[in-house]
């Protein structure tokens, strides 16, 4: 099972750190945030890289086919296809949660998925698909921003509620929809909602016209290590719907937590 989070690296490992290998990981990291890929000064510009450096490293990068070229600008390349698929089949925790997504998708007749975290982003790691011809949910591999995500503002709330003003003092919030929260203020609030009735709501803040739940999944260990979550379009997914669908990703939340040998306190 994946741990909750990377941890910081000890001071005593920082000296085996090779930095430039830290740099191309960062890059890594940045061009998954984004699909239309980004120029190399801008990348350099962003993570702070002198552009002779960013270069020579965009330029092994491509060599290797973990980025590619698309016009003036780098995207991740097709070799990572191949290792995130192969992450994801060794994922423990998706093996287990794959039958149980099955079952919630045939109970709510909607579109569910589960997410890991993956440092700031939320992992999007298994999709069970509603029958349904419009769908909205991401595919496996998606990395979504905590602010405006169901799973992500899940892992804000249960995991990383005491990282909130580490992550996000000073930084600009991506404003995807007119209903996007894009100020702290505003994430404390919801992360204190959230933790008080036990469930994320994305209320058209990632897309319009779509909303999304999602409960926290626990690991034996007591910490939370991965969401469960359903997207599904307003119109069918209405206000009026959020007690049942929010009872329903809760169970499946509970029977996948029980998998993973969660045992919940005695009230």
């Amino acid at each position: 099972m994946p741990a909750p989070v990377p941890s910081a690296p000890a001071a005593s490992q920082e000296r085996y750190v090779i930095p430039n290998l830290r740099n191309a990981c960062r890059i890594l990291k940045l061009l998954g945030g984004r699909s239309d890929g980004y120029k190399a000064a801008d990348i350099g510009r962003t993570l702070g890289i002198p552009v002779t450096t960013t270069l020579r490293i965009m330029t092994t990068l491509h060599l290797e086919g973990l980025v590619r070229k698309n016009g003036g600008h780098f995207e991740l390349g097709p070799v990572l296809i191949q290792l995130g698929n192969a992450s994801l089949a060794g994922t423990e925790i998706r093996t287990a949660a794959l039958p149980i997504l099955e079952k919630l998708t045939r109970q709510i007749d909607e579109t569910s998925h589960l997410a890991i975290p993956c440092d700031d982003r939320s992992l999007i790691v298994a999709v069970q698909d509603s029958p349904h011809p419009l769908r909205a949910a991401s595919r496996p591999g998606f990395l979504a921003e905590l602010h405006c995500s169901s799973t992500g503002k899940t892992f804000l709330s249960f995991l990383h509620q005491n990282r909130l003003t580490e992550f996000y003092t000073g930084a600009r919030l991506t404003r995807r929809t007119p209903h996007t929260l894009t100020t702290l203020t505003e994430l404390k609030r919801e992360v204190e909602l959230t933790r008080k009735r036990g469930y994320s709501l994305d209320d058209e803040e990632f897309n319009a016209g779509v909303r999304c739940l999602a409960v926290p999944v626990y690991g034996a260990d007591g910490q939370v290590a991965a969401a469960i979550g359903i997207t599904a379009a307003t119109v069918r997914f209405t206000r009026e719907r959020i007690p049942e669908m929010a009872k329903a990703v809760k169970a499946a939340a509970v029977e996948l937590s029980r998998l993973l040998g969660y045992t919940a306190p005695r009230r």
